[in-house]
């Protein structure tokens, strides 16, 4: 990746998930938020998603589908480097949907991480390497005979949340969001105003009496 995209890294860094999230919702009017995930070594994940679907087990045209490897290398394209690997669960988000030595391409071609909305096996192997894995949980039954990797490139369906190619991703302990490249500045730009809002009423709540009526914080927070 470029250093714009190593400045970006940089500049999310600073910023929450949560406030991503409301930033997203001042900006578009559709869900994108994810909620938490589990990671076999949490780390904040951040890139351009390249997805991957998943959809229910066809004896009958499974044979014809190309494999994972195939798939997985024409789903990150020409430039793999900092991408994230979005994997749909076709409709199966509790069996595995791959694991430490599938997953190992990551850590070839200098991806990201992975995004899983099913389960992921060999914790042990994916915590040791340098991308971040975001998953429904861990399993140690294969899933083969339940779904298969079918579409690379595709727009998927993730925890209610559509993602397309070229989406940016975020995640991290406390869930995710999914924010579109076209608005991406824009974004960010509103969720460093988000922080700032938040600081300026925790201000106001310090310094409130137990008799002041309530601030302007709690409004934007969503309380009923």
């Amino acid at each position: 990746m470029n250093n714009d995209y190593q400045d970006l890294t940089q500049e999310i860094e600073q910023l929450s998930c949560a406030s991503l999230v409301d930033a997203m919702g001042r900006v578009h009017d559709h869900r994108a938020h994810l909620l938490p995930l589990v990671s076999p070594s949490p780390r904040p994940l951040f890139g351009p998603a390249a997805t991957l679907a998943y959809l229910p087990r066809r004896a009958d045209l499974d044979e014809k589908t190309e494999d994972f490897g195939a798939l997985f290398y024409r789903s990150l394209g020409e430039s793999p480097k900092g991408k994230v690997l979005v994997l749909s669960s076709g409709g199966h988000p509790d069996v595995s949907h791959g694991g430490g030595t599938k997953l190992s391409r990551l850590e070839h071609v200098e991806a990201a991480g992975v995004l899983a909305d099913g389960r992921l096996r060999d914790f042990d192997e994916l915590a040791a390497f340098g991308f971040a894995t975001w998953c429904r949980g861990e399993a140690t039954r294969a899933g083969g005979e339940t779904v298969s990797p079918v579409l690379a490139n595709s727009p998927v369906e993730f925890g209610g949340v559509r993602i397309v190619p070229g989406d940016y991703v975020y995640a991290d302990s406390s869930g995710g969001v999914v924010i579109p490249h076209a608005s991406l500045r824009q974004v960010l730009d509103e969720a460093a105003k988000v922080e700032a809002e938040d600081k300026g009423f925790a201000r106001e709540i310090a310094n409130e009496s137990p008799a002041a009526p309530r601030s302007a914080g709690d409004e934007g927070e969503g309380e009923p």
